[in-house]
């Protein structure tokens, strides 16, 4: 059996292909069953997060379960084979177990360094041991990467090189500004209770907000939210919490709203968050002060338009369209050669006399022709270019500064994307904090993290192989206790006057006779199986000594289900 994983992230996917493909938790427990249930598969795990999906799995053929992993994965996200697969990625055995490492340690994050991804792996690992489809193999795998993330942040500064999502979308929220100095005395409307909402309402917390909402389908995990945050010892801050139905009230007085659920519709319409707006509550002290008497503000005049202001222009300005310069040579189409020839003159600051209809006074295409061309010349004189001009700018208003500032951390989004465009409003989703992140600075620590994945890999690769060997060596060793218990009845039956002590002398001088002569070859066997291409010593081993595959295999169901016992029974 091979690890295999398949999946899509924000690296390899637009936020809009990761949000249709996300997956619920039922999609997750049904894609897991139908994994296991699958011919090439004997395990499975499922890590989804807000800008990842991946299938781990043990297969026992690589096409036909990168083939069966991709079907599924399409079959439950309810994206399109031929439309997922451009944006899957595949890894393989030790590309496998460096991508999770990687992951684990915070490398392939949004936000390189963020710590929350290692409780997402916790959760993934408790999923499949729940549902009874993570075997040896993922199990050795995802408790690894836990330690190889946790190492890899007590060990070196990959925290500095980057920050939770959290914290990366309130600076992308404050706009350069310290988040403390930004948050400080803001109401704030957290919508949703999970891991990620307890994070920001945490962070919001402790940056100084002076209030906290908490709004979520379940009322009882909302309230319990609030009451830890109330009861913190590192916050003052006031928390409460709200039924779901309250949300369009109380963006009406929220400053800061984070949203982070489950729901696979929008939580947050660009209508319900433009009313929230316009009836937003402002609140007053209660002794307001004389109304002061301002000055009359003089307003200051339009720009004016340069049609119809230049006196003594030859043109019909009736015909001229709106917003052109009659200076310029698009507000003139459909002139005739005459009247050209005027404006042309009019625009050097020369004259031409009106009523002359061509200089040997005659008229029609000719004459025209000849006026045309007098027009070129009188063009190129004074430099203008016969060219169509565009429209003149049209200064927009200044955005006036947001009121409401919106935070989604969802996937696939909480909030209306159409909200971006509304006055008053600072929007940050997923989408736009991935495009902050591309530019982000990665810190030296960075490369001490990816040495100790290195290693750690390869750690793992050694001991996955040496427990491969490990049912081949406990077989050969059987076989060898068999004997000596063959051998030492046999000399019972010759001699049948042998008494206890002697037996016994007997049998443990030839337990350890056949003790060291395997325990130089079992001791190598399991050095030169841990390197890599040691597969095939176990192999060897089995030949050599005509070990019964049967036997090898109940070592292992055996050892298989003493660990899915203990796994059952939790930590005593």
């Amino acid at each position: 059996m091979s690890l295999l994983v398949v999946g899509l992230s924000h690296r390899s996917a637009p936020v809009s292909v990761l949000e249709r493909a996300s997956l619920s938790v039922d999609a997750q427990v049904k894609l897991l069953q139908d994994t296991v249930a699958a011919e090439p598969a004997a395990e499975a795990a499922v890590l989804a997060t807000c800008n990842r999906i991946e299938l781990y799995a043990d297969v026992d053929k690589f096409h036909a379960g990168v083939a069966e992993l991709s079907t599924l994965l399409a079959q439950h996200s309810g994206v399109g084979l031929e439309e997922l697969t451009p944006y899957l990625y595949v890894h393989y055995e030790d590309r496998a177990v460096h991508h999770l490492f990687s992951v684990a340690c915070g490398l392939d994050s949004m936000v390189v360094g963020e710590g929350q991804i290692l409780g997402q792996i916790k959760d993934a690992l408790a999923r499949a041991q729940e549902l009874h489809t993570a075997g040896r193999l993922l199990n050795d795998l995802f408790q690894q990467a836990l330690r190889v993330g946790k190492r890899a942040h007590s060990e070196t500064g990959i925290d500095r090189a980057g920050q939770s999502l959290v914290t990366f979308g309130l600076e992308q929220l404050a706009v350069g500004a310290p988040v403390e100095a930004w948050a400080r005395g803001k109401k704030a409307l957290v919508i949703g209770a999970g891991s990620m909402s307890s994070l920001a309402a945490a962070t919001l917390a402790r940056a100084g907000v002076g209030e906290i909402v908490i709004a979520n389908r379940t009322a009882e995990r909302a309230e319990r939210l609030a009451q830890i945050l109330t009861e913190g010892d590192d916050t003052d801050v006031l928390a409460r919490a709200v039924p779901m139905g309250s949300v369009p009230f109380e963006l009406t007085r929220a400053d800061v709203v984070v949203s982070c659920t489950g729901a696979t519709g929008l939580v947050l319409t660009a209508g319900a968050i433009a009313a929230g707006v316009e009836d937003r509550v402002v609140e007053r002290p209660a002794v307001e002060a004389a109304p002061v008497e301002e000055a009359p503000v003089e307003e200051a005049p339009l720009p004016p338009t340069s049609v119809g202001t230049e006196e003594g222009c030859p043109l019909d300005l009736s015909a001229v369209r709106p917003g052109f310069s009659v200076m310029g040579e698009a507000a003139v189409a459909g002139m005739d050669a005459a009247t050209l020839e005027q404006h042309a003159a009019w625009a050097a600051g020369t004259t031409v006399d009106r009523g002359r209809t061509g200089r040997t006074g005659r008229s029609g295409p000719e004459t025209d022709a000849e006026l045309i061309g007098a027009l070129a010349a009188t063009v190129s004189t004074v430099g203008r270019i016969p060219e169509r001009r565009r429209p003149e700018p049209v200064a927009e208003p200044p955005r006036p500064e947001p009121v409401l500032f919106l935070l989604d951390l969802a996937m696939p989004r909480d909030i209306d994307a159409a909200a971006h465009r509304l006055a008053g409003v600072r929007l940050v989703d997923i989408e736009s904090l991935a495009e902050a992140s591309a530019d982000a600075p990665m810190a030296a620590d960075v490369d001490q993290v990816r040495r100790i994945v290195s290693d750690e890999v390869a750690a793992f690769g050694a001991a996955q192989r040496a427990a491969h060997i490990t049912p081949t060596v406990v077989a050969l060793r059987t076989m060898a206790a068999d004997v000596v218990a063959g051998e030492i009845a046999r000399l019972e039956g010759r001699l049948p006057g042998l008494d206890d002590k002697h037996r016994a002398e007997i049998t443990q001088t030839v337990r350890r006779v056949v003790d060291k002569l395997l325990h130089a070859p079992t001791v190598r066997v399991k050095q030169l199986a841990a390197e890599p291409g040691g597969a095939g010593y176990a192999d060897a081993l089995r030949t050599l000594f005509d070990l019964d595959p049967e036997t090898v295999a109940s070592v292992s169901r055996a050892e298989e289900s003493t660990e899915k016992n203990a796994r059952n029974r939790g930590p005593a």
